[in-house]
């Protein structure tokens, strides 16, 4: 279920190149440490594939939500062809920067900043755009941390005020590599970036495109499609309402009873499901840690 857990920076997607989840040892080099430390939320949160599946699809509404974001995405990577296989190697570029080593994650992040740099162009009115805007960097990391902590918070575990503090002043050095200058350390900052750009933010069909690919349920068909679209409009939910409204996203998106209570039921079984294949457990032996740090 973990269709999106963006961290990738603007107009682009992790390159092709890059490894995938079976060609990533999370347990070597043995000791060394990764950007995020075994006790910090980032550990606990990104463990949980249900806040990384709904958070990831709120942060790509909020960066589709900017035409300049939407048509760099749209015009120069493959998610028109393959949404999912973008989906996937963004999302290991994310696991990589939580539990990966540090020089793999240099290494990682390094790749996605080349591709970076080729990607630029015009958007349908005119406006150009580049990857490396800064203003469009911060932006897309600021939608990642607020996705994925929202969406643990609603879906999975309430969280106190100082957990979700330590979770926005967590470090700062994975959106530094990415070459983001701007990083929230509350909601309220966040907040305050999102406020500068709401006079840029339109509906568009792209964004119901998008939704629709997520709530078809092409990347885990194995599961029942009415899960799926339950998480497509769980991530709607977390939506700030005057982006939602800015979208027109309309009441066929609205998250019924049902569908909350069973998100919730699938985040809360995520996340006591102990996985030994997963980069949370093989981080923590990398580190000569129990496998099941994340979980305590």
């Amino acid at each position: 279920m973990n269709e999106h857990a963006t961290l990738s920076a603007a107009g682009g997607e992790a390159p092709r190149q890059s490894p995938t989840p079976t060609e990533i040892d999370f347990t070597r080099p043995a000791g060394e440490e990764a950007y995020y430390a075994p006790d910090s939320m980032h550990w606990r949160i990104f463990k949980n594939e249900i806040a990384l599946a709904v958070g990831g699809v709120a942060a790509v509404l909020l960066e589709f939500a900017d035409a300049r974001i939407r048509s760099g995405v749209w015009d120069h990577s493959v998610y028109p062809v393959d949404p999912i296989g973008r989906s996937q190697r963004t999302g290991m570029a994310a696991m990589v920067g939580v539990y990966g080593p540090k020089s793999v994650a240099r290494r990682v992040i390094g790749g996605v900043n080349r591709m970076h740099a080729k990607v630029a162009g015009v958007t349908p009115r005119g406006e150009a755009y580049s990857a490396q805007d800064p203003e469009l960097l911060d932006w897309v990391s600021a939608t990642a941390q607020y996705g994925f902590l929202t969406a643990y918070d609603r879906f999975v575990h309430r969280l106190s005020e100082a957990e979700k503090h330590a979770y926005w002043n967590g470090g700062d050095e994975i959106p530094r590599l990415y070459g983001v200058t701007e990083i929230p350390h509350s909601e309220a900052e966040f907040f305050a970036m999102m406020e500068r750009l709401l006079p840029r933010f339109e509906p568009h069909p792209i964004n119901l495109e998008f939704l629709e690919i997520i709530a078809s349920g092409r990347a885990r068909p194995e599961i029942p499609r009415f899960i799926h679209r339950a998480l497509a409009r769980a991530a709607v939910d977390i939506l700030p309402p005057i982006v939602r409204r800015k979208l027109e996203l309309g009441r066929e998106w609205d998250l019924s009873l049902r569908e909350r209570l069973l998100v919730k039921l699938f985040g809360k079984m995520a996340d006591r499901k102990v996985d030994p294949a997963s980069p949370a457990y093989r981080a923590a032996l990398r580190l000569r840690l129990p496998g099941n740090t994340a979980w305590r």
